[in-house]
């Protein structure tokens, strides 16, 4: 897999990057015909402040309370809730960074010390990868419950463009990773051609198989 690999450069930023690996991946949703890496964004102090950055201009006049972050993008979050209190309609604003907590049934829960947090808040979705819009759907359902107000959803890479009526903000797209699809796993084409699986796939990364 790893002679696969090729590196993405952001069309804005020469410094924001995302590796790509073709093949065959399954994932807890779908299965998926490129891997896209995002750890250096996500780990990289650096390369997630010129993320949060390029993704900060896009909601300069969207007023934001809280930021709830996805799939280990709290790093990236931090930075984009610092770069949207310098300017715009959130200048000066303290804007808070939480992460949902997953319970036995994977549902996304908050704790009491946490709900104020979101509470009649504005919120901003950071997720670092988008394929078929689940993940965000099970998040809405979260903030319906806590009266929270989804606003803005901000990804690394998505591969649509809206979810909910609500348009995401991506650094990267199928515009940069021209031939991604994601099939569901009873009609993957890769399956039916006999393709063997490369590896299992989530917000942590690869295992082989």
């Amino acid at each position: 897999m790893l002679e696969r690999i090729h590196t993405i450069e952001s069309r804005k930023n020469r410094q924001i990057k995302i590796d790509v690996i073709p093949g065959h991946f399954a994932t807890n949703h779908s299965h998926i015909n490129y891997y896209v890496d995002m750890t250096s964004i996500k780990t990289s102090h650096q390369m997630a402040k010129a993320a949060a950055e390029q993704l900060a201009g896009t909601y300069s006049s969207t007023h934001i309370d809280t930021i709830i972050c996805l799939e280990g993008t709290e790093m990236l979050g931090a930075f984009l809730a610092q770069s949207l209190s310098e300017s715009g309609i959130n200048r000066g604003l303290d804007i808070s960074v939480i992460t949902p907590e997953l319970n036995s049934n994977n549902q996304m829960i908050f704790r009491d010390n946490t709900q104020k947090k979101i509470w009649s808040k504005k919120v901003l979705l950071l997720i670092s990868s988008v394929s078929t819009g689940k993940t965000i759907n099970r998040a809405i359902e979260c903030l319906q419950y806590y009266n929270g107000q989804l606003i803005a959803i901000g990804a690394i890479f998505s591969a649509i463009g809206t979810s909910n009526g609500i348009d995401i903000h991506s650094i990267f797209s199928c515009d940069d990773v021209h031939e991604y699809s994601t099939y569901a796993a009873n009609v993957c084409p890769m399956c039916q051609g006999g393709q063997k699986v490369d590896a299992l796939v989530n917000s942590f990364g690869y295992s082989k198989i």
